[in-house]
């Protein structure tokens, strides 16, 4: 039985040219990083100058950049993001992670359009809506089960995206406007002040505190290492990486775990092949317990979990290493397997829940003395969520992707032709002449170091075959000579024969019907391309997004995750009865947010109440 060979990116985040190098180095496929302006992370803008460096890196790879221009644009910016499109093209970029469907409707360049999961993809529906209108990539909401994913899957023409790891945004993404409507600062348009990270105190409708100063929409992390598998089996192409605001190690370190663990499935699933080439080597072991993380979840793919919310904390808990066994004036002895090291941060939770901290001044064995000594009682569990040894280790060249060549030295009439092939088919031959002395002692040995010394280079040295007529003296100046130049051709006929997917223009000029007539603020209709876009595919009525016109008491969020289930009075799942009456509220400072409970829908909304209305 033959299998059709479906390539598998690992597509990794980048707030930097630094971190997208690095995220080659440790084995993405495919990079996506902010542009310069109209980027949904606003806090990591990059240059036209690094993004073309960071598309040569990676096209030496056969890997690929995809630059982010996914917010909503006013009128007035649609003709600096149709040229911002140009200039990313002409840096090299291989594709535009889009919002606003407004820029389709711009003389843009043929490059190719994934539709970014701000545009609330969840429906076979809308992703065969977004297909027929030209978008070659499609980023699906975080929340699906793998079930909805397999039915998405049966009508997707293009490659499917999904999140496998990382920070979990509390609403479907695109439909929360929360930020907007408290701050003036909206999601959609990058600017996001993470309300759903505060504390919270939950009333009911008479006012008694159901719960007090809790993290309520704060979720764990997302974490799909288990089921990469189930994933691809469900029709997925693309596994993304959250993570264009971390740093440097975060993106290492995760990064290199996911490729591990893709290319143990590759080796079992021949129909399953990398979507770029080069083969990693580390310096360290990866462990995605050792970077940020606010404790792990795999979300709704299964259905819905108890386990998806971090209510005491939105900060990073790391890994867990022991418990409290005995406190003494300066020290703490520690009952586990772990070994420390000074300057590790360890964390730990108050009785009342509360996460408190301490740096590890010095060590010795189990006794470990704090730099400031915390209050805390026996059989405390405690967590390290930083690993000075480990943050030393990513601090330094952890990772060499290489290339494998075989490497071919003959001999011509006039001297010797050394070839080289990579396993993509690219090859390069050069002949250069040399006059033929016999070698007073046998040099083959010498011959296959020299040209396997691929150092510092893209290359690594496969099979070495050297056919020669008779022992002839060959310099080592003239073989390293050849070999750098064949290294060098080797890389340009790489960079010519990369071939960057180009979308003709007239794709984007599809006028499939849009699945609804209606659209509400829900639409993020924020200019007048986009009004003309859907006007054009069948959608007659048409609100402006919220941020061009706010609405007193509509929802400004749409979340999965539920507050009854979390308190056991779901009941749908849970059948359990609440002491307390509703409508319930949570209460941040002077923001209070009204809840209510889609049961159909299996979701919750959360509206702003203001003060004086019960």
């Amino acid at each position: 039985m033959t299998h059709h060979i479906r390539p598998i990116e690992l597509l990794a985040p980048a707030k930097d040219i630094t971190c997208g190098i690095e995220a080659i180095n440790h084995g993405a496929d495919a990079v996506y990083i902010g542009a310069p302006r109209f980027s949904a992370r606003a806090a990591a803008p990059n240059s036209l100058h690094d993004i073309s460096s960071l598309c040569d890196y990676a096209h030496r790879f056969g890997a690929r950049i995809y630059v982010a221009l996914n917010t909503i644009l006013t009128d007035a910016e649609l003709e600096d993001s149709r040229r911002l499109a140009w200039q990313l093209y002409d840096a090299g970029a291989d594709a535009l992670i889009v919002q606003d469907l407004g820029l389709t409707q711009l003389d843009l360049p043929p490059i190719p359009l994934h539709a970014s999961t701000q545009m609330d993809n969840r429906t076979p529906a809308k992703v065969q809506f977004l297909q027929e209108a030209g978008f070659r990539q499609i980023v699906l909401a975080r929340e699906l089960s793998l079930e909805e994913i397999r039915r998405i899957s049966a009508v997707a023409t293009v490659p499917l995206e999904v999140f496998i790891h990382g920070a979990l945004c509390v609403s479907f993404s695109g439909q929360c406007y929360l930020s907007q409507a408290i701050a003036g600062r909206s999601a959609n348009r990058g600017s996001c002040a993470q309300f759903c990270r505060l504390p919270y105190t939950m009333t009911d409708a008479d006012g008694r505190v159901i719960l007090r100063d809790k993290h309520l929409l704060s979720l764990r992390d997302l974490c799909q290492a288990s089921n990469l598998e189930p994933l691809l089996d469900a029709g997925v192409s693309s596994l993304k990486i959250e993570g264009r605001l971390k740093d440097v190690s975060y993106v290492k370190n995760v990064t290199a775990y996911y490729r591990q663990q893709l290319d143990q499935i590759f080796a079992r699933r021949q129909e399953f092949v990398p979507a770029s080439d080069g083969h990693c080597d580390y310096t360290f072991r990866a462990d995605l317990r050792k970077s940020f993380n606010r404790g792990f979840t795999d979300f709704f793919l299964h259905g819905r979990q108890r386990d998806i919310t971090a209510f005491d904390s939105p900060k990073s808990v790391g890994e867990p290493v022991g418990h409290v066994k005995e406190i003494r004036s300066n020290s703490i002895i520690v009952a586990g397997t772990t070994a420390f090291n000074n300057g590790d941060g360890l964390v730990f939770f108050t009785p009342r829940g509360e996460m408190q901290g301490f740096r590890i001044n010095r060590v010795e064995g189990n006794r470990i003395f704090p730099a400031e000594m915390p209050r805390l009682a026996p059989r405390t569990p405690l967590f390290r969520n930083f690993d000075q040894a480990f943050e030393r280790q990513l601090s330094k060249p952890s990772a060499e992707r290489r290339i494998p060549v075989s490497i071919s030295l003959t001999e011509n009439n006039f001297g010797f032709t050394l070839t080289m092939e990579d396993a993509s088919g690219a090859r390069v031959m050069l002949a250069r002449p040399l006059e033929k002395q016999l070698a007073k002692r046998d040099q083959l040995d010498t011959i296959r170091m020299q040209l396997a010394k691929l150092g510092n280079t893209s290359f690594s040295p496969g099979r070495i075959d050297i056919s020669l007529s008779s022992p002839w003296f060959l310099p080592a100046s003239f073989l390293a000579d050849m070999r750098r130049e064949a290294v060098e051709r080797l890389l340009s006929v790489r960079k010519m024969r990369f071939r960057r997917e180009l979308t003709p223009h007239k794709q984007l000029t599809n006028k499939p019907i849009y699945p609804e007539t209606t659209l509400t603020y829900l639409g993020n209709v924020s200019n007048r391309e986009a009004r003309r876009f859907y006007t054009e595919r069948g959608v007659r009525t048409i609100e402006p997004a919220f941020e061009l016109q706010p609405r007193p008491g509509v929802p400004l969020m749409f979340t999965k995750h539920c507050l009854r289930y979390s308190l056991g009075w779901c009941p749908t799942y849970q059948h359990g009865k609440s002491p307390f009456r509703e409508p319930y509220y949570i209460m941040y400072r002077d923001t209070r947010l009204r809840l209510t409970f889609d049961c159909r829908r299996c979701q919750m909304i959360i509206s702003e109440e203001k003060e004086g209305k019960r």
